[in-house]
């Protein structure tokens, strides 16, 4: 559904997205996460055609978005963080407005118009001005306007900003439900939810792709930390020759202790086996656990923010990144 290649855009002689690429399928949510100023809310708009990009290319359901930009733009549904709204409309108003934009035929705009009602759950608001709906309500105003057209790609970029808890789970089983039919990113700050709805993540650094990951991957097999008082010239054999252990690698040392990662298939079932070999050397054992890669470690790791005892390497990183 959408293809990019190479796409970078610079503001003079900043450039806030360099080079990047990747391809999203029929049906995937995908997070875009990243820092401020990381370059996602720049390729959220170069994506729907709102800017355009410096270099490089955008194919949206086989359309090239350069030389076909209305029609690939008829594909695509967009949520921008700051929704723009018209405040003496009401929401039927505002609707209504958008379907003729959207250029959908008259005879069809009621069912449409009901249905993005009802899916965002804005009934009870149908007649209210917009100068009158809370932050949440606006926000699902903007997700109607979004999907009104039956998008096949919908960019939503913080779609559960100023929600309740009961707001927020609606939101989550809609943009599951949109899904079924098309193409979802989803651009937040809330990493619970990239990790309650997303089935993949892209994260952005300094303009560029630092990441592309199923979520399945993120997690999947987690190291060993060991923590003891031997440097990595005494320890790093014995570690190495212990069952199962693939790979040894020191991640963070100061104060007279050293922790060493170590790769295995099973982190948690071969911890006895290295508290045993330790202990049979007479070493202090500080610390055994297995390395933490959730998400939040992992977007920590690849922004340039983590810290050695909870950041994957970047041999982890680039390994999950191709999975």
């Amino acid at each position: 559904m959408i293809e990019v290649r190479e796409l970078s855009r610079s503001y003079g002689e900043l450039k806030a997205v360099s080079e990047v690429s990747f391809d999203i399928g029929h049906g995937e949510i995908v997070g875009l996460l990243g820092h401020n100023g990381a370059g996602k809310t720049t390729i959220m708009k170069m994506l729907t055609g709102y800017l355009e990009p410096s270099s490089g290319t955008i194919r949206i359901d086989g359309l090239d978005l350069a030389e076909h930009r209305r029609s690939a733009q008829r594909h695509v549904g967009y949520l921008p963080e700051n929704c723009p709204l018209y405040p003496e409309q009401t929401v039927l108003d505002a609707l209504e407005y958008q379907a003729v934009l959207h250029g959908i035929p008259q005879h069809a705009r009621p069912a449409a118009i009901r249905q993005a009602v009802e899916r965002t759950a804005l009934t009870a608001k149908a007649s209210a001005p917009v100068a009158t709906l809370s932050r949440g309500y606006r926000q699902r105003l903007g997700v109607a306007q979004a999907i009104l057209h039956s998008p096949k790609i919908l960019i939503l970029d913080e779609p559960t900003n100023g929600l309740d808890p009961t707001q927020i789970q609606h939101m989550r089983g809609l943009i599951q439900e949109l899904a079924q039919d098309a193409t979802v990113i989803v651009s937040t700050h809330i990493l619970q939810e990239v990790e309650a709805i997303c089935s993949r993540v892209l994260i952005m650094s300094g303009g560029r792709l630092a990441l592309d990951s199923s979520s399945d991957a993120i997690g999947r097999h987690p190291r060993l930390l060991v923590t003891l008082d031997r440097p990595a010239a005494e320890a790093a054999p014995l570690l190495t020759a212990l069952p199962g252990v693939s790979g040894v690698e020191l991640v963070d040392e100061g104060a007279g202790r050293h922790c060493f990662a170590l790769s295995l298939e099973n982190a948690a079932a071969a911890a006895p086996t290295v508290a045993r070999a330790i202990a049979d050397q007479g070493w202090n054992l500080f610390g055994l656990e297995p390395e933490r890669r959730d998400l939040e470690a992992l977007f920590r790791a690849v922004s340039g923010a983590a810290t050695p005892a909870d950041a994957p390497s970047a041999q982890t990183v680039t390994e999950t990144a191709h999975v």
